[in-house]
């Protein structure tokens, strides 16, 4: 029976880089999938290619391509990746200008366009889901509008001999499914089989969470060796069934805990996780640890896909002010307070406008508040002061009366920190589906 191993390379942007070339090293993977795209990231993508035509891909793409691409060209695997951002043409060639540094001299590359959607959302008319408005609304302070694309446009790639897949906007597990889709000619109106498809993609797609990292806790769920922890990878079969596993002997382990946990992470509905190719259904899966460090998925199911695609909106949200400043020893709860008192106490005499302010001491209260904050009281704190305003010239004040406590404030203030800076928020609104076409580009060496 046929199978395939698809390798995930990385859960996010900054992420490690040395599990994705163990993966293409010793994995007998076919694809290797660098899942690389939140939604910030991209608006901030959009900024950087409005500042320069040839910016807005992601800014470790030459990296991991010269550590990645070499063995990947020697082992005979593909790499799918969102790494295009805002710039999938650029992103492409890019990798060409790296490939031919590297020497190697045959290789099809793949840029998918399609998924900015800016003007449609500046002049139609649709909701932001969260806050029920219309993006008009937002003016000129929108950034962004990218569209969730579903998995036939890398599909279309691979069919057409592309070595590397390198989108935009595409949906986290579509990137995943995508290779198995094309490896076993899916039908991809089988909505179980797209449903059993995207529980494998959600499993791989935050890379080294499922492989014991965002898990671990010591004492209760302990993880060895997280320092070189494993990715994974996932080992299928025709009718969908999937084996998530990792390379023999990294770090972290594959367990019924860790793919339950990371089954249920970021789903707001198990019985209905809308997706661009199919509406999956994880209520009937079922896993089987198989072996050491093997688990055996089965039982995704799915319904028919909308008639919309989620769009991610970013847009200007003013400013952030922020300061920091450390106390430690005796008393430093007490001096710490007496900090944050005199910051509030000069931004109210300075007549420094803000929407939301807090003040918090990092090691004390910042997380949860003082409600839940009792009964102890730490060697050492960190005050913190964080404003958001409309003007940068009020943020930019915020982080400088905390500073100023150096030696204006109370006794021992010390590793004091500032920053202000451009507030890029981001909605989601839906746009019908036929709105949205793809186009693919290549680029060819050999």
């Amino acid at each position: 029976m046929k199978k395939i191993r698809i390798g995930s390379g990385a859960g996010y942007s900054g992420d490690r880089i040395e599990p994705a070339i163990e993966l293409a090293e010793k994995g007998d993977i076919q694809y290797l999938i660098f899942e690389c795209l939140a939604e910030r990231t991209i608006a901030l993508a959009q900024q950087a290619k409005m500042r320069d035509p040839q910016a807005g891909y992601d800014p470790l793409l030459a990296v991991r391509m010269e550590a990645c691409l070499p063995v990947c060209r020697k082992n005979h695997v593909k790499i799918v990746t969102n790494m295009g951002a805002a710039n999938p043409v650029a992103a492409a060639g890019k990798i060409k200008e790296t490939a031919l540094q590297l020497g190697i001299k045959d290789l099809k590359i793949a840029a998918v366009t399609g998924d900015d959607v800016l003007e449609i959302i500046k002049n139609g008319d649709y909701l932001i889901e969260e806050a029920g408005l219309n993006p008009s609304l937002l003016k000129d302070k929108i950034v962004s509008a990218n569209a969730y694309l579903g998995a036939q446009c890398v599909v279309d790639a691979l069919r057409h001999g592309a070595d590397v897949v390198i989108t935009g906007r595409v949906a986290d597990p579509a990137i995943f499914t995508a290779p198995a889709i094309h490896e076993f000619g899916w039908d991809m109106n089988d909505w179980n089989l797209m449903g059993q498809a995207i529980v494998m993609g959600h499993l791989l797609e935050c890379a080294g969470q499922v492989t014991g990292g965002y898990f671990a806790d010591p004492g209760y769920k302990d993880m060895p060796d997280l320092g070189r922890l494993g990715f994974p990878l996932a080992e299928i079969i025709p009718d969908g069934t999937f084996v998530i596993t990792k390379v023999p002997g990294s770090g972290g382990r594959v367990t019924l805990a860790t793919c339950k946990e990371q089954l249920l992470y970021e789903i707001h509905d198990p019985l209905s996780y809308i997706t661009p190719d199919v509406v999956a259904d994880y209520t009937g899966v079922k896993m089987t640890q198989t072996d050491h460090d093997r688990v055996q998925v089965t039982g995704g199911r799915g319904k028919a896909k909308t008639d919309f695609l989620k769009v991610s909106i970013g847009y200007i949200d003013g400013y952030i002010g922020e300061g920091q400043i450390s106390y430690g020893g005796p008393g430093a709860v007490e001096r710490g307070k007496l900090a944050l008192d005199i910051v509030a106490k000069r931004l109210k005499l300075t007549g420094v406008k803000h929407n939301e302010i807090r003040y918090d001491l990092i090691g004390m209260n910042a997380l949860h508040g003082d409600r839940l904050s009792v009964g102890h009281e730490p060697y050492e704190v960190r005050a913190r002061v964080a404003g958001r305003t409309q003007d940068m010239k009020e943020a930019v004040m915020i982080g400088n009366e905390v500073e100023t406590l150096y030696t204006n404030g109370p006794a021992g203030g010390a590793g004091a920190w500032k920053m202000a800076r451009e507030v890029v928020a981001i909605a989601s609104a839906l746009i019908p589906r036929t709105l949205v076409n793809y186009a693919i580009h290549y680029e060819v060496i050999g």
